[in-house]
């Protein structure tokens, strides 16, 4: 059996809080979702959601999928990030550190970076400027310069001298 986080408890009673207050229904659905977004490492589309719920025999369809993670969403579980592609990408949000996002353009891998002066630019410009900043969305996007970007790999062997 795969091990939870320690505060998944916590993020299940935010969860069903959340349901209450919206007077919406707690599903077993819904908390399983739940529990497959806690267990992963990597941020996620709702379709690789969708298999992973599917490869472990979890009865939910596509539309289940993306209002639960419409829901996670609203409620601060879940971040939805948009990273150039066509397709949104997630990450869970509680218990987590503040970070940001360098994106390599050729393969549209994901890197998570923290830096402290980034958070202190945020804390000075909402002194500043008086206002309380709630959050914030950095994103670089670059060529990757790494032999071994998937790109590049793919390309090489493809025979493309461009890559």
């Amino acid at each position: 059996m795969i091990q939870q986080p320690v505060f998944f408890e916590e993020v299940k009673k935010i969860f069903t809080a959340f349901l209450g207050r919206k007077k919406l229904r707690r599903t077993p659905e819904r908390f399983a979702i739940l529990e497959e977004i806690y267990l992963r490492k990597d941020h996620f589309d709702v379709e690789s959601l969708y298999v992973s719920m599917q490869d472990k025999n979890y009865r939910v369809s596509r539309a289940t999928v993306y209002n639960t993670l419409d829901l996670f969403v609203e409620c601060d579980l879940v971040i939805k990030h948009q990273f150039g592609q066509n397709q949104a990408q997630y990450e869970k949000a509680f218990g987590f550190r503040q970070h940001d996002h360098l994106i390599c353009t050729d393969c549209n891998k994901v890197v998570e970076f923290c830096d402290p002066r980034i958070q202190n630019i945020q804390n000075t410009v909402g002194e500043l400027l008086q206002f309380e900043v709630i959050h914030h969305s950095l994103l670089f996007y670059a060529n990757c310069t790494k032999v071994d970007c998937d790109r590049n790999s793919l390309a090489v062997a493809m025979g493309d001298k461009q890559a």
